[in-house]
């Protein structure tokens, strides 16, 4: 009777649970058994891993093989064991010791030729078993660049299956022939619906200050323009209502360049959402720059807060994460998809229950919000272009829930850019670049004063915390209160106002919001003109 062991890792939503593969071969009628509460892709892989050991020149054993995935009780699904199968079955048939799998934990995939294919979720199944304490690990070789972004761990990648077990073996290691540069794996990219390009990494979000898309693009607009980089540095959520054309989206393209570029641990957290969606753009393992996501407006729910049949995936909240979540024509999107976002703004993660398990996602996102004021997009107090009945407008802006819209801190009016404004030579507003800096010196501002708590921006912290511990200057909150009292506010809503405002003061270089500061958090949170200019630093 032969036995090994090897370990693999089980991913649940971003999170990992290291597995031990155990193959075990008695005397008998040659089968082959798996147990452990696979899926129907891991049961397949049984003739998978089978034509993979005899395509690489090794000796299938001809006994009764039980291959046991323990813990038993944890559900696993994908090809990324085939692997680490495959090894336990030849370390118990002898052809590897079987000392010298026991540390090493293995993903990976096999074709039927035994060479070695990329799967999804590599750096959070790799972050999982250094968690468990495993310091090596076997990959794809073209996913080693990704394991390797975890610190202690000592990564192989290898081609083939042949190459591993030379490695292990201490046999001489075999040549084999590259896949195609250039050329993403068919396997590996598997997208969700609603995703795809529209996340960014190789669009507007992808590069920072990129110069094809730069906001001095933007044509007048100073209100949205302002309210942009306050929603940049404080992480605010925005609302734009204007008219079509007015350049809505062309300021939520232009967003993520002037957020900061994230830091190491934040990289890490969205890099993993994207391993596991499959979405990593090929060659750039790590994700290093705000993302970027628009789904369309018939996007369902499943494909906004992530879910799907089985094992629940994540959707556009947590492909977001630590970036931008752009719903363009938000009206028109479904009331059941737009109200599911009430929760992952609140508390910054997504919990999904299937049949399946538990799943959480993180779901920490900058959400822009671009609507029409009616049906035809015309309306407007100025002028009488629109033609919809008053009835029609109602009904179209109710499709907005209060409770939704009492989430989003900055409500601003994009109005119709003017002849004179388009024709207007060498009057460019800022750059991208200018934009950046001052929202980059903010957040630094902002972290020092934050440095002993777990909040890292303005829109973090807590009502509580904000009212008992980082104070406005004496009188400054009146307006804002007196706005409470006759119900223009709600509670939350006088906890984002004074968010708002600490993250105005942090623009302007202030120690603490003024009543200038609070006037203008109250314009941006309510959409109504308060006589202060619409200018960082105008008013003081």
């Amino acid at each position: 009777m032969g036995f090994a062991r090897t370990c693999s890792v089980a991913l649940v939503g971003v999170d990992g649970v290291v597995v031990e593969v155990q193959a075990d071969l008695e005397p008998g009628v040659a089968a082959f058994t798996l147990v452990g509460l696979p899926d129907k892709s891991l049961t397949e892989s049984k003739d998978r891993v089978r034509a993979a050991v005899v395509n690489s020149g090794a000796e299938w054993p001809q006994k009764k093989l039980t291959v046991g995935l323990s813990p038993a009780s944890v559900p696993k699904g994908g090809s990324g064991f085939d692997l680490a199968i495959a090894c336990a079955a030849l370390g118990a048939s002898e052809r590897i010791d079987p000392r010298v799998l026991c540390d090493i934990v293995m993903i990976g995939e096999l074709g039927l030729d035994g060479r070695v294919r990329p799967v999804r979720g590599v750096l959070p199944a790799v972050l999982a078993a250094a968690d468990a304490g495993y310091e090596q690990v076997v990959v794809p070789e073209c996913a080693a660049a990704e394991a390797s972004l975890v610190p202690g761990v000592s990564v192989l990648g290898v081609r083939s299956l042949r190459q591993l077990i030379a490695v292990l073996t201490d046999e001489p290691v075999p040549d084999e022939d590259p896949d195609e540069q250039g050329r993403t794996d068919p396997l590996a990219g598997l997208r969700l619906p609603g995703t795809g390009a529209a996340t960014g990494m190789h669009g507007t979000g992808a590069a920072q200050y990129d110069h094809g898309h730069d906001l001095s693009d933007v044509v007048g607009q100073l209100s949205a323009r302002t309210a942009v980089e306050v929603a940049a540095a404080g992480g605010h959520h925005l609302f734009l209502e204007g008219p079509p054309g007015a350049g809505k989206t062309m300021l939520a393209e232009r967003l993520p360049a002037v957020l900061p570029p994230l830091a190491r641990q934040e990289s890490l957290e969205v890099t993993a959402v994207h391993s596991v969606a499959g979405l990593l753009p090929p060659g750039k393992p790590l994700v290093d720059v705000a993302p970027y996501c628009a789904p369309h407006h018939s996007a369902t729910m499943q494909s906004l807060v992530g879910g799907g049949q089985g094992v629940a995936r994540p959707g556009a909240v947590s492909l977001a994460h630590r970036g931008v979540l752009f719903l363009d024509e938000t009206p028109e999107f479904s009331s059941h998809a737009l109200d599911a976002l009430r929760q992952p703004l609140e508390s910054g993660h997504v919990v999904i229950a299937r049949s399946a398990g538990v799943v959480r996602f993180p779901a920490r996102f900058l959400m822009v919000l671009a609507a029409n004021p009616c049906p035809c997009g015309r309306f407007s107090q100025r002028d009488t272009l629109c033609e919809c009945s008053p009835s029609a407008i109602r009904r179209y802006q109710a499709r907005l829930s209060g409770p939704l819209l009492d989430r989003v801190d900055l409500r601003v009016e994009v109005d119709r850019v003017t002849r004179s404004q388009l024709t207007e030579r060498g009057a460019r507003g800022e750059s991208t670049e200018t934009v950046a800096d001052r929202v980059r010196a903010a957040r630094e501002r902002a972290a020092a004063r934050l440095a002993d708590t777990p909040w890292r921006t303005n829109s973090e912290v807590p009502g509580r915390e904000l009212r008992s511990r980082w104070y406005a200057s004496p009188g400054a909150m009146d307006d804002a209160e007196r706005s409470l009292e006759r119900g223009v506010l709600t509670a939350r809503g006088l906890d984002r106002v004074l968010r708002v405002a600490w993250t105005v003061a942090d623009l302007a270089g202030r120690d603490r919001p003024g009543a200038a500061d609070v006037t203008l958090a109250l314009q941006l949170r309510t959409g109504v003109p308060r006589g202060v200019p619409m200018a960082i630093g105008a008013s003081s």
